[in-house]
């Protein structure tokens, strides 16, 4: 069952459109990321659902009530939504403690306990509670946040780039414990970025925004494997893209004869890899020059950047796909491989291979 349902959204600021006709639904204590490049619209739509602006056409419901529909909209404050902003955006002057209850009225009884429990939910001491934002670390500014916007008991969350601003290790482990307290709480999650990886891991859907309308919206697995177009494909990840002949759910192309995921038909098409689907193996220029089966390639660059390497493969036998021969690409291999420029390797692909629009 849906929770959130938003159809026709259209929002412009002047003569640039923001949003074009977005529809999305998110069904109830599900996560859904919305990832796009900057400029695409993501923010613009948070700030709709949130109530912070008014759309210029379309509809939002949420529980089956709506919150706005065409220039008629519901207050920010009268939504049930909470909101997770990248910075965080406490209360300078209020310790942990105030900024937390903040939106727990003062007359509510047992509402130091309620500010105490919350505090403990996402991880923070309760000797941290008297202190003063400016005094606790960027994580914990994240986890006073989400506590604030939990307080309210919202029936939707809204996260806003809430992990940007902090460092990649701690973006990973802010992420996991984030996802892990929206999900015991049952609350229904939006995060908003453009980070790739971060909206693969964190959500149940992904939702690929371009020029203000959603690309393709899907699983991650979906999404990553399976997408729509070259555009989404080199968006969520490292992609091989070769043109091959595809009949009968195999595609002919320079690495030889390998199935696909449709059975698509084309004479001119192009399938999409991911680089971990391509296994090399050390191998001799002999080895190349006498096969008559395998794919054999020559490394003729190299760039090591410790946890991986970068490498440029010029294929020395290639199965040609209408004579449409890519002489080489570019594959991420782990950096203790050991495969220098000059070296000679075995190319083998695992999996399927996706045919591209």
């Amino acid at each position: 069952m849906s929770v959130l349902d938003v159809s026709g959204l259209a929002k412009a600021y002047g003569p640039v459109k923001a949003l074009d006709g977005i529809d999305l639904h998110v069904r109830s204590g599900t996560r859904t990321a919305i990832v796009g490049p900057s400029g695409c619209g993501k923010t613009t739509l948070l700030r709709l659902i949130a109530g912070f602006e008014t759309p210029d056409s379309g509809r939002i419901l949420l529980d089956g009530q709506a919150l706005a529909e065409n220039r008629t909209a519901l207050p920010a404050h009268m939504r049930g939504v909470g909101v997770v902003s990248q910075d965080g955006a406490l209360f300078p002057h209020l310790t942990i403690a105030e900024n937390i209850g903040f939106g727990i009225p003062k007359s509510e009884p047992d509402r130091a306990a309620r500010i105490a429990e919350l505090a403990e939910t996402v991880g923070l001491k309760s000797a941290m509670l008297s202190r003063w934002p400016h005094e606790l670390s960027g994580g914990q500014q994240q986890r006073v946040a989400l506590a604030r916007a939990l307080a309210r008991k919202p029936h939707l969350m809204l996260l806003d780039e809430p992990f940007s601003a902090l460092d990649t290790s701690l973006r990973a482990a802010m992420r996991k414990v984030v996802a892990e307290l929206l999900e015991k709480a049952g609350v229904t999650t939006i995060l908003v970025t453009h980070d790739q990886a971060e909206a693969l891991s964190f959500a149940d859907q992904v939702a690929v925004m371009r020029d203000g309308r959603f690309a393709q919206v899907g699983t991650p697995r979906d999404l990553y494997f399976r997408p729509t177009d070259a555009t989404v494909a080199e968006f969520l990840g490292e992609t091989i893209l070769l043109p091959a002949h595809v009949a009968d759910g195999c595609a002919n192309c320079a690495l030889g004869r390998l199935a696909t995921h449709a059975p698509a038909n084309g004479a001119h098409a192009r399938i999409m890899l991911r680089p971990e689907q391509i296994a090399l193996e050390p191998a001799t220029r002999a080895e190349a020059q006498a096969a008559s089966t395998g794919i054999y390639a020559e490394v003729c660059a190299c760039e090591f950047a410790g946890a991986s390497t970068v490498l440029v493969l010029h294929i020395l036998n290639p199965r040609e796909a209408n004579g449409a021969v890519p002489p080489r690409f570019t594959l991420r291999r782990a950096g203790f491989d050991g495969i220098e420029t000059g070296a000679v390797v075995r190319v083998s692909v695992s999996g399927r291979a996706h045919p591209l629009a």
